[in-house]
């Protein structure tokens, strides 16, 4: 059995306290917190082995571009993958763009479609949107049901040999929702139409295997995964990848460079313009090293118990609402709620007071708040290090916020 109270001792920001309470980290979904052992990695990488990568005909820089090249191979493997599959980028929204920019604006026409889902996060919108106005394609929405799952009924209606490009959301930053990637991409491609996942709240959460997905391409970041921040992961088809161009052009993507016009590395370096991040990379490798260490379907099984443990908490809570599937089954551990008439960023603030760190807000999902008419949401996500008792500091400062607000 996993020691889980072993597991919460490794990060150290947990044994913080907040205003005069222990902190209560439930906003995970947001970023997560790091093992000491992703904190020494990174600083050991720039206290013995810091040099710029692919350039320098010294030691030093070979051993930085094996470190550099080693976590592309962990990130394959964490992934089913290749490692020339891989291409590291700034975060899943500079993933996004690098497809959007490097073949959408090639491929897709004032006669073409995007299909996306009204739950996606604004990174898998708003380059559509700009892709849009630059082709003069058109972009539709899949909405969702009552209890907060895609409308599969409603996407099968969308979806014909119009439509050029799916994308979707592997699990719902709002509602928690798991969608049928599978059943998704195998349609779209019956249709004609290629598919890009948002998979930042997926990866960090349960085993993913990019091939028996179905999509064409995946985005995910590293800092939602226990890793740093400023990488992010485009996992593509190499097939795709070899035909498309890249969104950024500079030192590093390229094979030769004269007056008249240069030509691209291999890929996925073509797709890595200027100094890449070498740092964060071997500090992601650290966090899967960490992850794998543990086993995903144990962090997976645990989460599913945390989750269940709130939804059942929070059920109890009267005047408490929540967004999206009722039960930990089909859904990760980001659930979204209102509490009475009390304004989420209110609702917050009392918490902080408490110790306990939840987000509030529209989440980057403003298309969805307004599905759900409402302005905002709370938001508590629970990942590995977490435990009961932070459920029930939860469950315990908003019966405080209740009574400050004079909730019956």
């Amino acid at each position: 059995m996993t020691d889980w109270a072993a597991i919460r001792a490794d990060f150290p920001i947990l044994s913080r306290e907040m205003n005069g309470y222990p902190l209560v980290y439930l906003d995970s979904a947001a970023t997560s917190q790091k093992p000491q052992a992703v904190l020494d990695a990174i600083i050991d990488f720039y206290s013995t082995t810091n040099a710029n990568v692919h350039r320098g005909a010294y030691s030093l820089a070979d051993e930085a571009t094996s470190r550099y090249e080693d976590a592309r191979s962990t990130v394959a493997r964490f992934i089913g993958a290749q490692p020339d599959e891989v291409v590291f980028t700034r975060g899943a929204t500079s993933a996004f763009n690098t497809v959007a920019y490097g073949w959408a604006l090639r491929n897709v026409t004032e006669d073409d479609r995007i299909l996306l889902t009204i739950m996606e996060h604004h990174a898998n919108i708003v380059p559509w949107q700009l892709v849009s106005d630059l082709t003069g394609c058109s972009i539709e929405f899949v909405g969702i049901t009552e209890s907060g799952l895609l409308d599969m009924d409603d996407f099968h209606r969308l979806l014909d040999d119009d439509v050029k490009l799916v994308g979707v959301s592997m699990a719902s930053n709002v509602l928690g929702t798991i969608n049928p990637i599978a059943e998704i991409a195998e349609a779209a491609h019956r249709a004609g139409s290629l598919v890009i996942a948002d998979a930042a709240q997926a990866v960090p959460h349960t085993s993913v295997d990019v091939y028996e997905t179905g999509a064409d391409w995946i985005c995910f970041s590293g800092h939602k995964m226990l890793g740093p921040t400023g990488i992010g992961v485009l996992w593509g088809r190499p097939e795709i990848l070899e035909a498309m161009e890249p969104a950024e052009g500079g030192g590093e993507m390229i094979s030769d460079v004269r007056l008249d016009g240069s030509a691209w590395a291999a890929v996925p370096h073509k797709f890595e313009a200027g100094t890449p991040p070498f740092a964060q990379a071997v500090g992601l490798k650290a966090a899967i090293d960490y992850l794998e260490a543990i086993g995903m379907d144990e962090v997976e099984r645990r989460e599913q118990e945390l989750t269940e443990y709130a939804l059942k908490s929070m059920a109890g809570v009267e005047g408490l609402t929540v967004y999206g599937p009722a039960t930990a089954e089909g859904r990760v551990g980001a659930i979204s709620f209102s509490l009475a008439d009390i304004h989420p960023h209110d609702l917050a603030t009392i918490l902080d007071q408490r110790g306990v760190a939840i987000r509030a807000g529209h989440h980057c999902a403003r298309p969805l708040a307004r599905t759900l008419n409402v302005p905002a949401t709370a938001r508590a996500s629970v990942y590995l290090y977490n435990q009961e008792s932070d459920v029930d500091a939860l469950i315990g400062a908003l019966a405080d916020a209740k009574e400050l607000f004079s909730v019956a």
